[in-house]
């Protein structure tokens, strides 16, 4: 175990990102469950709120992702300080998209519908930092050999293909495949060459003058929203609390 974990972790100079990605999701799932005692009048935390101000708990997750930030860059990648940098960074982007919904739409949108964007948001963040962790690179990079590197060519051919990929699903609609498809190729891939979603610019573009297509897309959409978007939905909920009616 000692050696898979310093050839895995230590050697390559993941256990920062490592450090990063635990405290992170640690910080997200404590405020939670803080935010929900406190919603629930229940234990002894409350909101900050000095000379009648709420304080948001995104304001110390930016001070400390600053520190972390800059101790990183005037660290280095090893050693004490890196590791005390990728926590405090951590700590302070759990801060901070515990509130994401409350920046996307500069309102205090916590425990509404609009809110659980926030969660989604972190959901995606753990995801792709796992990718990273496992190994994966942007735009399929990680799939390139030794030999195959040193020509620069096909490196440029790799992340241009593949980023033309992210980039086609992005303008379908499909927001998620196409991040998830930024670090595996087949996913982007995918949602490049399924049937657009009805309201996205591909669809407004290339789908004008083509009433089955534009019918089609509108009756997918309807089953794979009534499929998993009550799944998803609830999933969030149980994160994240259940939005105030």
């Amino acid at each position: 175990m000692g050696h898979w974990w310093y050839r895995n972790v230590v050697e390559p100079g993941k256990l920062p990102l490592l450090l990063a990605l635990a405290s992170f999701v640690l910080t997200f799932l404590v405020t939670r469950a803080v935010t929900r005692l406190i919603r629930a009048g229940k234990g002894p935390f409350r909101n900050l709120t000095p000379g009648g101000v709420h304080v948001h708990h995104v304001v110390p997750g930016v001070i400390l992702m600053v520190l972390g930030g800059f101790i990183a860059l005037a660290g280095g990648r090893r050693g004490f300080g890196s590791g005390v940098a990728a926590v405090l960074f951590g700590i302070g982007v759990g801060l901070v998209l515990d509130e994401f919904a409350l920046i996307l739409h500069l309102d205090d949108v916590y425990w509404s519908e609009e809110g659980t964007k926030s969660v989604e948001i972190v959901i995606l963040t753990v995801a792709l930092v796992a990718l990273i962790l496992a190994g994966f690179l942007p735009f399929g990079v990680n799939e390139i050999g030794p030999e195959e590197s040193t020509d620069r060519f096909t490196v440029v051919r790799t992340v241009a293909v593949n980023f033309l990929f992210a980039l086609v699903a992005l303008t379908k609609g499909k927001g998620r495949i196409a991040v998830i498809g930024v670090f595996v190729p087949f996913v982007a891939l995918f949602g490049a060459v399924r049937l657009a979603r009805p309201n996205s610019p591909w669809a407004r573009r290339f789908y004008r003058h083509r009433p089955k297509a534009r019918a089609r897309a509108r009756v997918r959409a309807y089953r794979h929203d009534r499929r998993w978007s009550a799944l998803r939905r609830k999933v969030e909920h149980v994160i994240g609390g259940a939005p105030s009616r």
